[in-house]
């Protein structure tokens, strides 16, 4: 049954956030905060992150540590002055009260910070990502269902080609070799982006036709 008051949309504004210029704190040892940094991984795994959990649930946290360089993990109960030199805060803490106590401080010295599971605690969402060469489609679903945005995700993946970065590697190339004005530019990429989608989508549907 439809509310008689209109809703007023997804007002969630994206950004691509270098994170390699962020401190970034993660607090939580369980499967939720293990999807978190499955997340942050997915995005650079480079990043600098601080881990703090009073004990470590999902084991195979550790085995993320070996692909990330810059992390560092505390296993003991978070305080007050981890927030020190942080500049971002996801918390995965099984625990409500802890949850509620970490956004309050966070607030207090203007750190985003995300609380697992409680959009309503949240300052920024971590949205479902697709990544092919560097090509990156981040999803979001307001907070609703990520249920939704991780099959949004597997579904794009499928229908994104695996060779886009050859394409993206040559608009480049033909981008800088035009002459021009920037209308000009425009129309003429557009021209071979138009060519290419055509291509692909005749051969996806000689391949069903083969299936």
């Amino acid at each position: 049954m439809k509310s008689n008051q209109e809703e007023p949309g997804n007002l969630l504004f994206p950004i691509f956030v270098k994170f390699n210029s962020l401190r970034v704190l993660l607090v939580g040892g369980g499967a939720v905060a293990l999807e978190k940094l499955d997340a942050l991984i997915k995005g650079n795994p480079d990043l600098k992150l601080r881990i703090i959990a009073k004990e470590l649930i999902a084991s195979e946290i550790k085995d993320r540590l070996k692909i990330m360089p810059n992390t560092k993990l505390s296993i003991r109960k978070y305080e007050k002055q981890d927030l020190k030199n942080t500049d971002l805060v996801i918390v995965a803490a099984n625990n409500d009260k802890l949850n509620h106590k970490i956004r309050k401080q966070c607030r207090k010295r203007n750190i985003l910070v995300n609380v697992a599971d409680t959009p309503d605690l949240c300052d920024f969402y971590l949205g479902s990502i697709i990544k092919k060469g560097d090509l990156k489609i981040a999803i979001s679903t307001n907070g609703k269902s990520p249920t939704l945005a991780k099959r949004m995700r597997q579904y794009l993946e499928e229908a994104i080609p695996d060779d886009i970065q050859f394409l993206m590697d040559n608009l480049r190339e033909l981008r800088n070799q035009l002459k021009g004005d920037f209308e000009y530019k425009v129309d003429e990429l557009n021209k071979v982006t138009e060519s290419w989608l055509k291509t692909k989508s005749v051969k996806k549907k000689d391949s069903k036709k083969i299936e």
